[in-house]
């Protein structure tokens, strides 16, 4: 299981093909590098987990 690009923590879950959720941020990611927010109504939104 990968760990969190954002806080490198371990509480990482499955959630779809090349989808991951980490349970500390409360983000999605997947294996491109790519974050996502997820909004209130349950959508995806890009997260820049590099600092600008």
């Amino acid at each position: 299981m990968p760990t969190c690009p954002v806080c490198g923590g371990k509480a990482v879950g499955r959630v779809g093909v090349d989808q991951y959720y980490c349970w500390d941020c409360l983000l999605e990611f997947n294996g491109r590098n790519e974050v996502f927010a997820i909004a209130e109504d349950g959508t995806l939104v890009a997260y820049d987990h590099r600092g600008g």
